[in-house]
């Protein structure tokens, strides 16, 4: 008698624990926040960001997640411009960084964020195979039909600050392919499928020993500004926030110029 007592003085407040959870879920439409092993509320942050910053964030989002025990930080990298659609589509997310102030004015023309802040600055280089085949040495060589190159689409922000060097040279590219983001651009060159191709000089660091990069005066005239915003739908304003305050603090600022970024 006495050992089927306290079985059931055991499972009866874990039943009743349970089914407080799952009321308070139905009730709500939302769980109940978790409890993290270090006592605070688990929480996931959510970051769209550009794919030239896949480096830089996900070491800014570890340093995030180290001085916010309990916090997850999600990251969806590509193009700015397919991220902007996203977001303006639905998309859960608490925070949009930009490669470019046009594709940011996508989400705050919808009203989906306000106050963007410009936390770094990219511009160009001329990435070719390390061992440089077709012997580019400036951007003259790319309008040879000779060279194959390849470039970001032009309505994402590489193809579009490629489009305002091409033009400030003066020169006609016909690439091969036109890729939805500068990572894909940058692969070309590192798989040897094209002669060169325009990325930023970021990338071309972050892919040392695989490709080349080469300087050109035009890349001065395609400057991009990078913006970073908390969304106004953001799931976790609070984090949100304050992964913003890092990016723009003297810590992030370091990384990012670290990485090959510009300050601003």
């Amino acid at each position: 008698m006495f050992r089927r007592l306290s079985r059931w003085t055991v499972t009866v407040p874990l039943a009743l624990t349970l089914a407080a959870a799952l009321s308070g879920c139905a009730a709500g439409g939302q769980a109940a926040p978790v409890a993290s092993a270090a006592g605070g509320e688990a929480t996931t942050l959510t970051v769209f960001a550009a794919a030239s910053l896949t480096g830089t964030f996900g070491e800014l989002g570890k340093t995030f997640e180290a001085a916010h025990p309990g916090t997850s930080v999600r990251f969806n990298f590509g193009s700015s411009a397919t991220l902007a659609q996203q977001i303006v589509q639905g998309a859960p997310a608490d925070v949009f960084a930009a490669a470019s102030p046009a594709t940011m004015k996508t989400v705050t023309d919808a009203s989906l964020a306000t106050g963007p802040n410009v936390f770094a600055r990219n511009k160009l280089q001329i990435a070719v195979p390390a061992d440089n085949p077709a012997g580019v040495d400036g951007l003259a060589d790319l309008a040879d039909p000779k060279v194959k190159v390849a470039l970001c689409a032009a309505q994402v922000p590489c193809g579009a600050a490629a489009v305002k060097a091409l033009d400030a040279a003066g020169l006609k590219v016909t690439p091969v392919t036109l890729e939805q983001d500068v990572k894909a651009t940058l692969t070309k060159v590192a798989l040897g499928e094209v002669d060169a191709a325009l990325v930023y000089r970021t990338d071309v660091l972050a892919a040392a020993g695989k490709v080349t990069g080469i300087d050109f005066p035009e890349a001065d005239k395609a400057i991009n500004d990078y913006p970073v915003a908390v969304l106004s739908k953001a799931p976790a304003p609070e984090r949100a926030r304050q992964f913003v305050e890092l990016v723009l603090s003297r810590q992030g600022k370091d990384v990012l110029t670290g990485a090959g970024f510009e300050a601003p």
